[in-house]
């Protein structure tokens, strides 16, 4: 990852609006199926319906962009979360491969970015993948970057991004996919109070958990979604969604999910893992 911080401008109160639109899981064939979902086209209606936030300053995709690795999976996601006319900052998750990502996105022109600050806030991008394997691990790099970030702006609230889950979500079969060091990751962050929230994706549900001052969030997929509290691998019915948030000047954050039509897309409730 590159060093590059971007600088948003908040609204006339200060405030800094994002949507995150996370865990897409696309393939080159717009007619492949995820446990029984076509995600390119649950994808497109995923973002045709957060086309009705108009005062947002950008998109946080969290990872697992693409499911088959291919080129053509990084070009359609570019294709459709340009239709919504805001900056895109991303990161990688366990099924994404970066040597196929980072030139794909990038000539798509969404830049890989690891700080997003404006007056009040910043939003710091970690990389916890481990190629290969489902879990995630934050390296030393990497804990070493936040430290950094977290010192440099401390006067400014923080949210953190990064794809794989810190806390146990109490489901046993993705709980041994959590970010493996979470203790050394909370360890950094315990001395900085500044720091507002930890926003993920990787577990397929809404979770909104508070933890000694800090919001540990989680979001939908736009695709399959997996059923809370299942010690085994089982699929929710519910419907595709994402997060809309607003990040206050005075530290608050306001959040809402968001989903479409639950009849849209059926998953096969007969799946027993992917």
């Amino acid at each position: 990852m590159n060093s590059k911080t971007v600088q948003l401008k908040a609204d006339a109160l200060g405030d800094l609006a994002f949507l995150q639109i996370t865990d897409t899981h696309l393939f080159a064939d717009r007619q492949k199926e995820l446990l029984g979902i076509k995600t390119v086209q649950s994808f497109e209606a995923v973002v045709k319906h957060a086309s009705k936030y108009k005062n947002c300053q950008a998109v946080l995709s969290t990872g697992d962009l693409s499911q088959d690795h291919s080129a053509q999976s990084y070009s359609d996601f570019s294709k459709h979360i340009k239709t919504l006319n805001l900056p895109c900052y991303w990161l990688p998750g366990n099924h994404d491969m970066q040597s196929v990502m980072l030139p794909s996105l990038l000539a798509e022109g969404l830049a890989q970015t690891k700080i997003i600050e404006s007056e009040n806030w910043q939003v710091i991008l970690l990389d916890s993948q481990v190629e290969g394997v489902p879990h995630g691990l934050l390296s030393a790099t990497q804990l070493e970057f936040l430290q950094s970030a977290l010192q440099n702006n401390a006067n400014k609230y923080t949210l953190i991004c990064v794809h794989h889950h810190v806390l146990p979500v109490g489901s046993a079969w993705l709980d041994q996919h959590i970010l493996k060091n979470s203790d050394e990751f909370l360890a950094v962050i315990k001395p900085f109070s500044n720091v507002q929230a930890v926003l993920s994706g990787h577990v397929h549900q809404a979770i909104d958990k508070l933890q000694n001052g800090v919001r540990f969030i989680t979001t939908p997929s736009t695709c399959v979604q997996f059923k809370p509290n299942s010690d085994d691998f089982a699929l929710d019915d519910v419907a595709p969604g994402y997060r809309y948030f607003s990040l206050k000047a005075n530290g608050d954050i306001e959040t809402i999910v968001e989903r479409i039509d639950k009849d849209a897309f059926s998953v096969d409730a007969s799946a027993t893992g992917y």
